[in-house]
């Protein structure tokens, strides 16, 4: 079925998230009592709580974005381009907000797509849900509510993976590695991204890793339609 997509009609996505403070104890203490409450449901070894809370970026609640990058396509015949672009910085609102915008005016109709990997349990409600907390109205290929499930405009290259058995977790970097694709997750990874913000304060590295991670959820879209990977004329990266 994934020859009958119009891949200029997807949006591929990554996000980036951190806890909304550099530590445990920066929390007011509501937000301590609510986040210890929390923290009893996560598997865990014996730790301090500063630690744990590293972990708090993972959950909408407590934790905020500050990376989205997208790609979408341009066709030409058999020509296509891919065009990756990030919003970033430490103001989570203003970046939703550009965010949208490009949803708003490019991905509103009802033949586009969203796509991301692990997108349906993480990126998407993850967005919706910080975008209600920052008073943004949801756009509509983000609004699911009272969707059938053949109405949801939502692509998920895990899910694809899956081909209907949902025992097991694959992370793209194991995808990536089989499918001979080069990863972003070789230099960093998600669990470092905590780290490389609130103590190294460098949002352009973790930008240049959610872009890195898109191109890698593009090209294993795409060998999933048997087709052809992109060469690296074929990505052009807007700062």
């Amino acid at each position: 079925m994934l020859e009958k997509i119009r891949l200029d009609k997807i949006l591929f996505l990554d996000i980036e998230t951190v806890p909304q403070e550099q530590s445990f104890e920066k929390l007011d203490a509501k937000s301590r009592e609510l986040w210890l409450n929390k923290s009893k449901f996560i598997n865990k070894t014996p730790s301090d709580e500063d630690h744990l809370y590293n972990r708090a970026g993972i959950y909408a609640e407590f934790g905020k974005i500050v990376c989205i990058s997208t790609g979408y396509f341009t066709v030409t015949g058999k020509e296509k381009q891919l065009h990756i672009k990030s919003y970033y910085g430490d103001d989570e609102k203003a970046l939703i907000a550009s965010f949208k915008e490009l949803l708003d005016k490019q991905f509103y109709k009802s033949d586009h797509m969203l796509c991301a990997h692990n997108g349906k349990e993480f990126d998407f409600p993850y967005l919706c849900r910080r975008m209600l907390i920052n008073r943004i109205k949801l756009p509509a290929i983000l609004d699911i509510a009272g969707k059938k499930p053949w109405e949801i405009q939502h692509l998920d290259t895990m899910e694809l993976w899956r081909f209907g058995d949902y025992k097991n977790y694959t992370p793209l970097a194991l995808l990536a590695h089989i499918f001979g694709i080069p990863s972003p997750k070789e230099e960093m990874d998600g669990s470092q991204v905590c780290n490389v913000y609130w103590q190294e304060k460098n949002l352009k590295k973790i930008a240049e890793y959610c872009r890195k991670d898109v191109i890698t959820i593009v090209q294993l879209f795409l060998l999933f339609m048997n087709e052809e990977i992109l060469s690296d004329t074929q990505i052009s990266v807007e700062d």
